[in-house]
C-alpha cells in the first residue's frame, strides 16, 4: 500500500504503523552484491556489453531512486523483498540502461512534404553520397595524401575541380558552412576596410545570425546603402571611397520584398566594380543552386555557374540546400582570391572534414555526370516530381490502408508543398496529400502517437483536425512502414 504523508493530524498508533513499515522496507532493499549476482544483472551484463563498475553504477541509481521513493512516502511498488520486487528493479535497471545508450539522433520520417526541413536535418543524402561517406570513414584515406607523387596534398583537391567543372570558376574551396564560408571571406578580403551592402539584403538566418553581425565580427566595416524596399545603382556609386574593398550582394533566399521595391542586378555591379581599382565583387547565394529550377517554373533562384560567368570575383553558397548534399560551405571564384583564402590562418579554423568532403564529392559527381544522374539526388528528385505521380502513390497508399484498418476516414487532396530550409519562400509546389481522421483520435493525437509510439518516428501536418501526410517527402522504402505505423495506432 502506497504510503503517503500529510500535515493531517493522524493518531500515533498509525503513525507508528506507517514508520515500521518504510522502516522495514528499507531493511529488505537487497544489498548491491547480492543483486550483482542475481541471474538478471547477469543477464544485462552481458547484452548490453557495459563495463562491470558501469552497470553496476547504474544499479546503485535505481535502488537510490527507489530508497528516496520510499522514505518520501511515494513508493507505489511491489514491496521490497519479494520476487516481484526485484523484477520491477531490473526491468527499471533495463529501461534506464537503453534510454542512456540510445542515439539521441534518429531516424525520422518526414511526411510533411517540406523537402529541407531544418529541424529535420535538411538535404537527404543520395546513395551514391550515402556509400562514399560510409567506405571513407571505414578506411584511412588519401585525404591529404597525393597517392602518385607520394607526398602530402590538400583536402581541398578532391572536390575542387568538380566545383569548377560544375560552375565554371577558376577555383573553389569548401569550408565547414555557409556562415564560416561569408566570414572567411570577410575576414580576409575586408578586413578594416569598407563593404558596401543594401540596406534590403541585411537578412538575418537561422538562430538569429545576422549578416550585419557576421560583418562586424570579421573586421570589415559595414557600409549600409539605400532602403529597405529601394536600391539604385548610384547608391553604390555614390558610396564608393579609397577604404572600399567590397561590394557585396546578398541572395535574400529566406524572404520576399514585394510591392514598391528597386534592387541592382548582379551584372550592373560586376560591371560596376570593374571600373574600379582594388574592389571586388562578392556575392552570398546562400541557397547553392547548381541546377537551373527555373526552366520548370520553380523560383528565380540565380544559379551558381551563370553569376560565375557574369564575372563575379567570389560567390559563397550552402552545402545542404538546394544542392542537396551535406552541411558546407563552398567558396568558389576566381584563381588569385580563393588562394589567398586558403592561405588564410582561419581557413584552418574552419575546414571541412573528411566525411563531409566524401558526402559534397559523391553529390558532386552526379551533377558533373549531366541531369539524368542530378535525379539520383534526393533533393532534385523531390523537388521535380510530378503532381501526377504523387497522386498515383497517394490513390495507392489509401487504397492499402483501408485494406488493412477501418479505423480511419481517408481523402486525398490537392495542396502544396514548401521547399523549406530559408529557400523560395514564395514557391508553393503543388501537391497531392492525404488527409486522414480517426473514429475515436483528434488529429493532434494521432501527430503524437506517431511522433513519439512508433520507430522510426513520423513527422506529418495538421490541418483542420486532419492529419496531413504529404508523399512528396516519404520514399518509396519508407511507405510501409508509414503505412504500418499508422494502421498500428493504438486508439488508448
Amino acid at each position: 500500500m502506497p504510503l503517503y504523508y500529510t500535515k493531517v493530524k493522524q493518531p500515533a498508533a498509525s503513525l507508528q504503523k506507517e514508520f515500521f513499515i518504510v522502516k522495514e522496507w528499507l531493511r529488505s532493499l537487497p544489498a548491491i552484491h547480492e543483486l550483482q549476482n542475481h541471474e538478471n544483472f547477469l543477464k544485462l551484463y552481458n547484452e548490453n556489453q557495459l563495463d562491470h563498475p558501469q552497470l553496476t553504477k547504474q544499479l546503485k541509481d535505481v535502488l537510490d531512486q527507489i530508497r528516496d521513493s520510499i522514505l518520501k512516502g511515494q513508493w507505489q511498488g511491489a514491496t521490497p523483498g519479494t520476487n516481484n520486487f526485484m523484477e520491477e528493479l531490473f526491468q527499471t535497471l533495463e529501461e534506464n540502461i537503453q534510454k542512456q545508450y540510445s542515439y539521441t539522433i534518429e531516424k525520422v520520417i518526414n511526411a510533411t512534404g517540406t523537402i529541407l526541413h531544418t529541424n529535420l536535418g535538411r538535404a537527404r543524402l543520395s546513395e551514391n553520397a550515402i556509400t562514399h561517406v560510409v567506405e571513407t570513414a571505414k578506411n584511412y584515406s588519401n585525404l591529404e595524401y597525393r597517392l602518385k607523387e607520394g607526398e602530402r596534398g590538400s583536402r581541398h583537391s578532391h572536390v575542387e575541380s568538380l566545383i569548377r567543372e560544375i560552375t565554371g570558376a577558376e577555383a573553389a574551396m569548401v569550408v565547414n558552412n555557409n556562415a564560416s564560408a561569408v566570414y572567411l571571406v570577410l575576414r580576409s578580403l575586408a578586413k578594416q576596410k569598407e563593404v558596401i551592402v543594401s540596406r534590403g539584403q541585411l537578412v538575418e538566418i537561422g538562430g538569429s545570425f545576422r549578416i550585419s553581425s557576421i560583418m562586424e565580427e570579421s573586421g570589415a566595416i559595414l557600409k549600409e546603402i539605400g532602403t529597405t524596399n529601394k536600391t539604385h545603382l548610384y547608391d553604390y556609386e555614390n558610396a564608393l571611397s579609397p577604404d572600399t574593398a567590397v561590394i557585396m550582394k546578398v541572395h535574400t533566399s529566406n524572404f520576399k520584398v514585394i510591392g514598391f521595391t528597386k534592387s541592382v542586378e548582379t551584372e550592373e555591379l560586376i560591371q560596376l566594380t570593374k571600373r574600379q581599382e582594388n574592389v571586388i565583387f562578392y556575392e552570398d547565394l546562400g541557397s547553392g543552386a547548381l541546377y537551373d529550377f527555373k526552366k520548370h517554373g520553380i523560383g528565380d533562384e540565380p544559379v551558381v555557374k551563370e553569376v560565375i560567368e557574369m564575372g563575379a570575383d567570389v560567390v559563397t553558397f550552402s552545402g545542404d540546400k538546394l544542392l542537396g548534399g551535406p552541411q558546407a560551405g563552398i567558396i568558389a571564384g576566381k584563381k588569385a582570391i580563393i588562394d589567398q583564402l586558403k592561405k588564410h590562418q582561419l581557413a584552418r579554423v574552419v575546414r571541412v572534414d573528411k566525411m563531409a568532403l566524401a558526402a559534397l564529392e559523391g553529390t558532386l559527381i552526379d551533377y558533373a555526370r549531366g541531369e539524368t544522374a542530378m535525379r539520383n539526388i534526393p533533393t532534385i528528385r523531390d523537388l521535380l516530381v510530378s503532381i501526377h505521380q504523387l497522386d498515383e502513390r497517394a490513390q495507392l497508399f489509401v487504397t492499402k490502408l483501408l485494406q488493412k484498418t477501418s479505423h480511419f476516414n481517408a481523402t486525398i487532396l490537392q495542396d502544396s508543398s514548401q521547399v523549406g530550409g530559408g529557400t523560395m519562400p514564395d514557391v508553393l509546389l503543388p501537391t497531392m496529400v492525404i488527409a486522414l481522421k480517426h473514429e475515436k483520435l483528434s488529429a493532434e493525437q494521432i501527430g503524437r502517437k506517431l511522433r513519439t509510439e512508433t520507430k522510426p518516428a513520423i513527422i506529418a501536418r495538421i490541418q483542420k483536425d486532419e492529419l496531413i501526410i504529404d508523399l512528396r517527402t516519404v520514399s518509396v522504402e519508407e511507405e510501409n512502414l508509414l503505412l504500418d505505423a499508422i494502421v498500428n495506432i493504438n486508439p488508448e
